[in-house]
């Protein structure tokens, strides 16, 4: 039987799947089959107090002990620890690449985004693990775009920029060659239905799906090789709409669906029908942060939304880094 989620797969989609729970990506390489894994400290902290994870939380006390005797440290080093303790659980059973975040709190911090890449990128080859497998999440601020750019170049650390839900922010990540990023189509979606209460926004009315096909477009129209990957999806029907897009990060639930349903998924996107659509004319934000700055505040969602994401990512950290200290201190 085909179901809609091998209809998906059919349009030349990568499924990814979006979980930092590693029981559900158990589930998910035997049952959905993705090709690479997504997690966050959100996703982490979820998991962390489960006692199926005990082991991972132990590793990671057991080595910022061993680094360092100051308590706080100790709690930062157990936290990254942790978050590359989970990828290599999650890669020893994808075949594909997994995101790991940097702190939200360095997302304007270009030097020390750049020295929190490389410090995770360490971690996971101390595991065994190579970079080639790993994607660094950062999110799209100028500085993290700058970050990714010349993590990029000049380390060939793969970066995922996240947090991204304007036009300008992709952009610019295109053109600093970053490998992947994550418009988060369900927020965006969420910023609309906030501001504008009792509208219905479904399929390609939605603007969180309309937001990344004009993404796509123009990357298929000015030949630029950035992935798009489509993130945090509110319904199947945003992730229909997108079907053909180079990757799109699923939550098991949603995945669920589709395995569920027979319904057959056309393709929607197509690098050839991009090329033919609607012309997007090139703009630019090569050294000139300025620009990006000005176009980023004239984008209210989008300028809402990212500082909004960062804010929650960094408060999710900070939570999690105290539990990691009351374990440090038990």
């Amino acid at each position: 039987m085909t179901t809609s989620l091998d209809y998906l797969k059919q349009t030349g989609t990568v499924v990814v799947s979006d979980s930092g729970d590693f029981e559900m990506e158990c589930l998910a390489i035997g049952v959905y089959k993705p090709q690479d894994a997504t997690t966050n400290p959100s996703l982490i902290l979820a998991a962390v107090n489960k006692p199926a994870y005990s082991r991972l939380v132990d590793a990671a006390v057991k080595y910022a002990k061993e680094k360092s005797s100051d308590l706080d440290q100790q709690a930062a080093l157990a936290a990254d620890r942790l978050l590359v303790e989970f990828g290599k659980e999650i890669l020893s059973i994808i075949p594909g690449r997994v995101s790991t975040e940097v702190d939200a709190r360095l997302s304007f911090d270009k030097e020390g985004t750049k020295k929190k890449a490389r410090e995770l990128i360490a971690l996971y080859e101390s595991v065994g693990i190579k970079k080639e497998r790993v994607l660094i999440k950062i999110a799209s601020t100028w500085e993290g775009i700058q970050a990714g750019r010349e993590l990029e170049r000049e380390d060939g650390i793969h970066c995922n920029l996240t947090l991204l839900f304007g036009f300008g922010q992709a952009v610019a990540c295109a053109e600093a060659g970053v490998t992947l990023i994550s418009p988060f189509v369900g927020r965006i979606l969420d910023w609309y239905k906030q501001h504008n209460p009792g509208k219905t926004y479904e399929g390609d009315g939605d603007p969180g799906v309309q937001s990344v096909q004009r993404i796509y477009n123009y990357y298929k129209q000015h030949g630029y090789k950035t992935i798009i990957m489509g993130a945090s999806f509110r319904n199947i029907g945003e992730i229909k709409a997108l079907a053909g897009v180079d990757f799109l990060t699923i939550a098991p639930a949603l995945l669920e669906e589709f395995k569920k349903s027979t319904e057959p998924v056309p393709r929607k996107l197509d690098p050839n029908t991009a090329a033919i659509a609607a012309p997007l004319p090139k703009v630019s934000y090569i050294n000139n942060e300025s620009e990006f700055r000005w176009e980023l505040l004239q984008d209210q969602m989008a300028f809402d939304k990212l500082h909004e994401g960062i804010k929650k990512f960094a408060a999710d950290g900070d939570v999690l880094k105290a539990t990691l200290r009351k374990k440090l201190s038990a």
